[in-house]
């Protein structure tokens, strides 16, 4: 049954909360001795689009009971000024429980960023329902969207049964769902079929559908662009194609969105979008932005686009913002787009980089 009373929460997102390790002055990781540690997910980096702007934000996680890292992640949710709950785990020793490690350089020039993840005994893969009160959390306080990613869904059986019981309890409760298909071979080898059907019925409660042409293709089983090699215009004809079938197997879903990037350097993209609610079209051709970090660009587009849905702009804002947002990410040390106001998201839209005095 749908409720009609107000919910406390704009946007709920659960994730698995981990540390970044960043080596200082984009330098590349196995030379360097000096590193930016930070906490990190790709959810909550769409969280922080909306908490920053004033929108109230809650998470839900897991963490290991007694860990300073659990304490270092606790009080940056607080500083994004986010709310959050989760069950505290047990370490069970040095070879038990701990928060995921990305270890992550930003690149320089030609050099390209490298990445690695180290997901041993990640406390996150234990998320399940069972450590959540869905009846308080949808029932009573109540989320306008709730947010999931493919890197959830996918992470253990247990967080995959965890995010579709997310998904039902929320949409019952009125919830809208959005879902960022996030694919992962690494995550999927093995699990095919389980997971294309997990998806599957997360994609068939979902408003919002967000992901490239590899991601509808391999978590949902859509036919892709027919031929490769495309131009941009061809490119973007296809992937409208695509997403033509993808509203024919979800009628649910009303918004679909995607990114386009081309690296030019390290430093130096170009960045672009597609978003419709299902009637109309913004095509946002993809223009310069430079980047200190790219990571988490697409992720502050998600936040952005959300942001926008939850204000009740039309779908040229929405998209607009989401890739204002995702360049604001993308000039940030964090991978989390931290705006000030609207009016600066704007002005990044605009090309507008006078001072501001």
């Amino acid at each position: 049954m749908t409720q009609s009373k107000p919910k406390k929460y704009s946007l709920l997102v659960a994730t698995s909360m981990g540390l970044r390790l960043t080596p200082v002055n984009s330098q590349p990781f196995h030379c360097s001795d000096m590193f930016k540690m930070q906490a990190t997910s790709a959810e909550s980096n769409v969280a922080s689009v909306s908490s920053y702007l004033g929108m109230p934000v809650k998470v839900l996680t897991a963490f290991v009971k007694g860990s300073p890292a659990a304490h270092f992640i606790k009080d940056n949710l607080k500083s994004r000024r986010m709310d959050f709950e989760g069950s505290q785990f047990d370490q069970g020793g040095p070879w038990g429980y701990r928060h995921q490690i990305n270890m992550a350089d930003s690149g320089w020039g030609a050099r390209g960023p490298r990445v690695q993840n180290d997901r041993a005994g990640e406390v996150g893969r234990e998320l399940s329902v069972d450590d959540f009160d869905l009846d308080r959390i949808f029932g009573d306080e109540g989320a306008e969207i709730v947010h999931l990613s493919g890197l959830i869904a996918a992470l253990s059986p247990k967080t995959s049964k965890f995010c579709l019981d997310i998904a039902r309890v929320a949409k019952d409760n009125g919830s809208l769902i959005s879902f960022d298909l996030n694919h992962r071979a690494s995550f999927w080898k093995g699990r095919e079929e389980e997971l294309a059907r997990t998806f599957a019925e997360i994609a068939s409660r979902s408003d919002i559908l967000i992901g490239n042409e590899e991601d509808f293709q391999l978590c949902l089983g859509i036919k892709g662009p027919e031929a490769d090699g495309q131009g941009l215009d061809e490119k973007i004809d296809s992937f409208k194609e695509m997403i033509g079938r993808v509203q024919e197997a979800y009628p649910n879903a009303k918004y679909f969105g995607t990114t386009l990037r081309q690296v030019v350097s390290a430093n130096c993209h170009l960045w672009g979008a597609l978003v419709t609610d299902g009637e109309d079209w913004e095509i946002i051709k993809p223009r310069e932005i430079g980047v200190l970090d790219r990571i988490g660009g697409g992720d502050g587009f998600v936040g952005g686009l959300l942001y926008g849905i939850l204000k009740g702009w039309d779908v040229k804002q929405c998209a607009r913002f989401g890739w204002a947002t995702g360049a604001l990410a993308a000039t940030m040390l964090t991978d989390y787009a931290q705006p000030a106001d609207e009016e600066q998201v704007w002005s990044i839209w605009e090309g507008n980089a006078r001072v501001k005095r």
